[in-house]
C-alpha cells in the first residue's frame, strides 16, 4: 500500500491508498449534488485509463476542510500531466474556505514539481487566486438547463420551432433502451464511429464499463435505434440534483432522422423522472454549432474557469482547437473503424 506524504497544511495520497478510502472521504463532504463532483471518478480513471490517482487532503481541528483530487496522466508521447480531472468537465479543490483551496493548490505545485509533471490542470467553474496559476482557459462554458418538474412542462417552455422539429421527427419510429453494460457494444459502436469520424482517438470500452460499474444504479446508457440497428447512445451520469451526459454520440449518415435530438429528449424526461433539478449538457465553444444545440433547448452557459501551473510549454498546445495536430486529426478521419478502434485507446490514455 501506498504511504502518504505530510507537509504543513495538507497529506497528500496517491496510488492504491486512494482508491481504499474514496468511500470515507466522499461521506466527509457530503454527497455530491454534480456527478463531476463525485470521488469515484478517480476510481474510474484509474480502472479504465490507467491513470495514477492522487488526492490532497487538507484538516482543521481532526476533520477534513477541503480535498483536491488530481490525476497523473502520463505517457512516452505527451509527457507528464497533473489534472484535476481527466474526462471530467469540473473538478478542482473541494474546500470550505478560500484559505483552505489555496493549501490545497500549494500543495499540488509542490506535487507537480515532483513527479515532474508538464503542467498542473485544474477545471475550476470559477477562478482560484493563487500565484502559481499563471495560465487560464475560459475558451467553453458549461451549459445547463433547469428542469421543470414535469416534461410536459419542459415542452411547453420550448419555442414553437424545437416543438415542431421534435415532433416531426419523433414519426421516424426510434425506438429506446435503457441500461447497463448489457448496452455497452452498441453505445461503444455508435461512440467510436463518432469520435473516428471527429478525428479523435477513442476511449477504451473498459472505461465505461468501470464507470457503470463505480457510478451502479446513477450511471446509464440510453441507445436509440431505427429499425433495429443502434443510431445514437449517450452515457449519462445522475447526482444527488444534477444528470449530466459526458459523452453521447449519433451516426452521422442519420442526421436527417433527427436521431440526437429525439435522444436528447429521452435524456431530459429520465432526468425529470429521477427528480433532477438541473440538467447539464456538457462544454462547448460559445457559438459553436453543439452550443446552438444545447441552447435551443433552453440551456444557459455557465463558466468554465480552467486554471493552470505550467511548469514547460504551453497550457493550450494539448488541446484539439490549438491547430497544432490539424494534419493528424484528417489522418485518423481516413483510417478504418478497426484500426481506430485498436490504437486509440492507447494514445487517449495520455491526453490531459
Amino acid at each position: 500500500m501506498a504511504t502518504a506524504t505530510i507537509t504543513e497544511h495538507a497529506q497528500v495520497h496517491r496510488g492504491a491508498a486512494v482508491l481504499e478510502q474514496i468511500a470515507a472521504w466522499q461521506a466527509a463532504i457530503g454527497p455530491a449534488e454534480h456527478p463531476a463532483r463525485d470521488l469515484r471518478w478517480l476510481a474510474c480513471l484509474s480502472r479504465g485509463l490507467a491513470h495514477v490517482p492522487l488526492v490532497i487532503v487538507s484538516q482543521r481541528d481532526d476533520r477534513v476542510a477541503g480535498i483536491l483530487p488530481l490525476a497523473l496522466v502520463a505517457s512516452p508521447l505527451f509527457g507528464r500531466f497533473l489534472v484535476s480531472l481527466p474526462y471530467v468537465n469540473s473538478a478542482g479543490p473541494l474546500a470550505e474556505d478560500d484559505e483552505i483551496a489555496r493549501q490545497l493548490i500549494d500543495r499540488a505545485v509542490e506535487l507537480a514539481g515532483e513527479l515532474n509533471v508538464r503542467y498542473l490542470e485544474l477545471r475550476n467553474e470559477s477562478a482560484i487566486e493563487h500565484a502559481a496559476l499563471t495560465a487560464t482557459n475560459t475558451s467553453k462554458v458549461h451549459m445547463r438547463l433547469a428542469l421543470p418538474p414535469t416534461a410536459e412542462a419542459l415542452l411547453a417552455s420550448f419555442k414553437s420551432k424545437l416543438r415542431s422539429q421534435l415532433k416531426g421527427h419523433q414519426k421516424n419510429d426510434f425506438q429506446f433502451a435503457w441500461g447497463g453494460s448489457e448496452l455497452l457494444p452498441e453505445f461503444y459502436d455508435v461512440f467510436s464511429r463518432n469520435m473516428r469520424d471527429l478525428g479523435t482517438p477513442v476511449y477504451p470500452r473498459q472505461f465505461f464499463a468501470a464507470i457503470l460499474d463505480e457510478f451502479a444504479g446513477q450511471a446509464e446508457l440510453c441507445v436509440s435505434r431505427l429499425a433495429g440497428r443502434a443510431v445514437a447512445a449517450a452515457l449519462v451520469v445522475h447526482g444527488h440534483g444534477t444528470s449530466e451526459v459526458p459523452s453521447a454520440s449519433s451516426l452521422r449518415q442519420f442526421n436527417g432522422s433527427g436521431a440526437n435530438m429525439v435522444m436528447y429528449w429521452q435524456l431530459l424526461c429520465r432526468a425529470i423522472e429521477r427528480g433532477q433539478s438541473v440538467f447539464d449538457f456538457g462544454r462547448s465553444t460559445i457559438g459553436s454549432g453543439t452550443f446552438k444545440f444545447k441552447e435551443q433547448w433552453g440551456a444557459k452557459p455557465s463558466p468554465a474557469v480552467w486554471q493552470y501551473h505550467v511548469r514547460r510549454g504551453s497550457a493550450t498546445q494539448m488541446r484539439p482547437e490549438s491547430g497544432k495536430y490539424g494534419l493528424a486529426i484528417r489522418v485518423w478521419q481516413r483510417l478504418p473503424l478497426w484500426l481506430a478502434n485498436l490504437m486509440g485507446p492507447a494514445i487517449v490514455r495520455g491526453i490531459p
